[in-house]
């Protein structure tokens, strides 16, 4: 059974990109995977700096790091900001991503090696297609298989139902699709 985390880029309440996230564990889960959700407000990450990380690497980002090198495989359902992916979640890929221990710089334990999903949902009519493209480059920087398959809900304000699930088939069966590659990819490369 893989392992694979699911994280929003948004902590904000009522985010659609939150609603996604949790619509994609509750997919992982049902084809077979242990999901561990991980909610980056939870965790207390000053912005990344070599200074601050020399001096003291902290607690948070060491916990987040262990949560991810645990795992086979990542869902990431990030809101677009400015065309690119939330600054939360960069800071949070970059905290993730330094070495520790006796790790060298280009260890990069808690990702190479390991797939990735993606996914957006966004207010524009776009579903937040910039900000994956940068998500996806940024994955793949850190050593990642990032899959073909991503989902991408345009109109979020409107596309869910008080339920939080997806009114319209099609967004719904791309997060089944994808959910479902992920797990089967995460399967193979953890074997």
């Amino acid at each position: 059974m893989p392992r694979i985390a699911v994280i929003a880029g948004s902590t904000r309440e009522g985010s659609f990109n939150g609603m996604l996230a949790a619509l994609s564990a509750r997919a992982l889960r049902g084809h077979g995977a242990e999901v561990t959700e991980i909610d980056l407000g939870a965790f207390d990450l000053p912005i990344y700096s070599l200074a601050l990380e020399a001096n003291a690497f902290p607690a948070d980002a060491l916990r987040l790091k262990e949560l991810l090198v645990a795992q086979d495989g990542l869902l990431i359902a990030s809101p677009e900001y400015n065309g690119s992916v939330s600054p939360l979640l960069k800071n949070a890929i970059d905290w993730a991503s330094r070495p520790t221990g006796s790790e060298s710089l280009v260890a990069l334990t808690a990702y190479r090696g390991k797939v990735a999903a993606i996914m957006s949902a966004s207010i524009s009519p776009f579903g937040g297609l910039r900000g994956l493209m940068h998500l996806r480059q940024i994955l793949t920087t850190v050593q990642m298989l990032v899959i073909p398959e991503q989902v991408m809900v345009p109109n979020a304000h409107s596309a869910f139902n008080e339920a939080g699930a997806l009114k319209e088939a099609l967004p719904a069966s791309l997060v089944e699709m994808t959910a479902a590659r992920l797990v089967k990819v995460a399967a193979a490369l953890s074997a």
